[in-house]
């Protein structure tokens, strides 16, 4: 793995769906260049993934805006700061360099190259309400997300006493079809008792895709010996 450099220059061409993220070094060679989702997660990623590259990340964007909100509020709170480089900036900028087309890649390298070469850009002020109410909205995500992880792994364990091939057949932390299965016919009696057609028109009329394959995976884990919590 090679040593952080001591600063970078990282461009995000800003779109309404996801950026695109450039970063060059000191002599203009690229780095990192890569599609970014406009999503929290996938933000924190690859924020992640750029200040590792380097001790000093000198951010630039093109949208300074609704499309890139989310996007700047991040940075913020992570203690970064960015500089507005304007689309026509960038037009004339790209007259510049030679390549390919205008793709969202080849846009993010000019703006990264321009704040590089210019240092009379005007930083982006992200108000202190807004890094505020993203933080208090990351957590209360956060806090959601670690009570269905416990839901669901208390789920599991309950399941693990009273029906455990059923707890093998799926996994719960991420199939609709399993968890809607579950509020009619939790127990193998029930499951055996209302056959393929009938079991899969429970949860097909609750908009699961894939019904009739979760029915069948149930009738097989219900079709064998009894089940009894192990010892």
């Amino acid at each position: 793995m090679s040593e952080p450099r001591t600063r970078v220059w990282a461009g995000i061409d800003a779109g309404k769906g996801h950026h695109w993220a450039a970063v060059v070094d000191e002599t203009g060679a690229t780095l990192w260049s890569k599609k970014i989702d406009n999503d929290e997660s996938a933000i924190l990623t690859a924020l992640g993934g750029i200040l590792g590259l380097a001790g000093e990340v000198h951010w630039a964007v093109d949208i300074s805006g609704t499309s890139s909100a989310l996007l700047l509020a991040l940075l913020a709170a992570h203690g970064q700061r960015a500089v507005y480089v304007p689309g026509r900036t960038v037009n004339r900028m790209s007259g510049a360099y030679r390549g390919e087309a205008k793709t969202d890649a080849r846009d993010a390298y000019v703006i990264a190259e321009t704040a590089r070469h210019r240092s009379d850009f005007a930083s982006i002020d992200v108000p202190a309400q807004l890094t505020a109410d993203l933080a208090l909205l990351t957590a209360h995500r956060s806090d959601l997300v670690a009570d269905r992880v416990r839901m669901t792994n208390r789920l599991r364990d309950v399941l693990s006493g009273v029906f455990p091939a059923l707890e093998r057949s799926f996994d719960y932390s991420n199939h609709k079809g399993a968890l809607v299965l579950l509020t009619g016919y939790p127990t193998p009696a029930s499951i055996r008792r209302r056959g393929r057609a009938r079991l899969t028109a429970w949860p097909a009329a609750r908009s699961v895709w894939g019904a009739d394959a979760v029915a069948a995976t149930a009738l097989v884990a219900a079709s064998g010996p009894a089940d009894r919590p192990s010892r």
